[in-house]
């Protein structure tokens, strides 16, 4: 959530930084009045225990002077009632503000570049050279019915469609994938840990799924659980409404779920094959740090999600998402994207998330910073998109007769 002290400090700034990110103004305006209640709200309470202290004080003098306190006594008693009924709507503007704030996205960083959606990234650099194949190559879908990898069909027959399943080499391969994403990032200073797939409504209000995006996530009837769109939120909730020692930071954590999302993408695009769908594997990175240690984190957090592209020699480029396709909660989003010599273009693969203190605010996670309890910062980010990775290897590593060799360093994996 949005800060509101710092909205109420400057609401211009804030504004500002929201109209970058394509808030509507009409949501701002109604941001503002809210505030405005509310710093009035708080006016008026405050006005009142002013007086009420002030006559308390007075109440005093009075017994000790021997004088008559009952004209004295009806006003404070007056005052009292008045008080309670300002501190309520007090409240009630605090929760009308919270409710309106929780919908509110986060405010991008100031070094994020301005643009209305995906054409506006800024790339930043590009990894490994794409191979250059002497016949023309096939996209994964294809390579993955002819080599018995991946049944789509089943998939439908079992589910409904964006739902597949996977046989023989191609369920191996997400295996040994799994594995090795793990134990790489377990290499780098990452935790592993192994969440639920299922949380409760207060998990996603942390890490900001709800309330503004329930329609995209399943939920179980007559229970207020929902299965988990992505590891960031079960995983960044393990702390949740805790305050954490300063030594124990940054926790830096990893962790293998399978992912559920009813939208997958754009209608029309990506309706063959697995780049979107439904139920997907996903390994995930997740850090919770000291402020000023975030974006070195960060760094390492883009790093260690290129290494592992790089280790499968699988080409890629580094993208820093500008304002109009930066996530709800992130305050800054780099992308990888995968070389799909069948589709002649980069795709995402990972995408990782400084969300600062927004969620932090939203799951109340906090650390002992001296006297005081300061908000952590989170970050989030894929290492890597399972599926996006095999299909990446089915495209890179296919050959004439359609064929794939398996990349060099998944074969101990793999017993070869």
């Amino acid at each position: 959530m949005i800060d509101l002290k710092l909205l109420q400090k400057d609401f211009d700034i804030v504004s500002a930084k929201l109209i970058r990110k394509g808030v509507d103004a009409a949501l701002i305006e109604k941001l503002k009045i809210k505030n405005e209640e509310l710093k009035k709200a708080k006016s008026s309470f405050e006005t009142l225990q002013a007086l009420q202290n002030s006559m308390s004080k007075e109440f005093g003098i009075y017994k000790r002077e021997g004088k008559d306190i009952s004209e004295l006594k009806q006003r404070v008693d007056a005052n009292k009632i008045v008080i309670n009924e300002a501190l309520e709507i007090q409240r009630a503007c605090q929760e009308k503000l919270e409710n309106i704030a929780m919908s509110i996205p986060n405010m991008p960083d100031d070094n994020v570049p301005d643009g209305k959606d995906e054409d506006d990234n800024v790339e930043i650099k590009k990894v490994l050279t794409p191979r250059e194949f002497s016949f023309t190559p096939k996209e994964h879908w294809e390579l993955a019915e002819e080599n018995g990898w991946i049944d789509f069909e089943r998939g439908v027959k079992l589910a409904t469609s964006r739902f597949s399943v996977s046989f023989g080499m191609g369920a191996k391969l997400e295996r040994a994938l799994i594995n090795f994403m793990l134990n790489f990032n377990s290499k780098r200073g990452f935790d592993e840990v192994s969440v639920p797939a299922l949380v409760n409504r207060t998990a996603l209000e942390g890490t900001g799924q709800l309330p503004k995006f329930e329609d995209d996530l399943y939920k179980i009837d007559g229970q207020e659980l929902f299965l988990i769109p992505t590891a960031e939120v079960p995983v960044t909730n393990l702390y949740q409404d805790e305050i954490l020692s300063a030594d124990d930071l940054p926790k830096k954590m990893t962790a293998y779920t399978s992912c559920f999302r009813k939208e997958a993408g754009a209608a029309g695009r990506d309706t063959r094959g697995m780049i979107r769908q439904h139920q997907f594997h996903k390994v995930e990175l997740v850090a919770l740090s000291k402020p000023e240690e975030s974006e070195t984190i960060f760094n390492e957090m883009v790093e260690c999600a290129s290494d592992i592209l790089t280790a499968l020699e699988l080409p890629h480029r580094i993208v820093n998402l500008c304002t109009g396709d930066l996530g709800f909660s992130a305050a800054h989003t780099t992308d990888i994207e995968v070389w799909l010599p069948g589709q002649a273009t980069y795709r995402e693969i990972s995408s990782i998330s400084n969300t600062r203190e927004f969620q932090a605010r939203r799951a109340k996670i906090r650390f002992k910073d001296g006297k005081k309890n300061s908000m952590v910062h989170t970050l989030n980010g894929s290492s890597l998109a399972v599926g996006r990775t095999l299909v990446a290897i089915m495209e890179n590593y296919q050959n004439e007769d359609g064929s794939i060799d398996i990349p060099e360093v998944l074969k101990p994996y793999l017993g070869m």
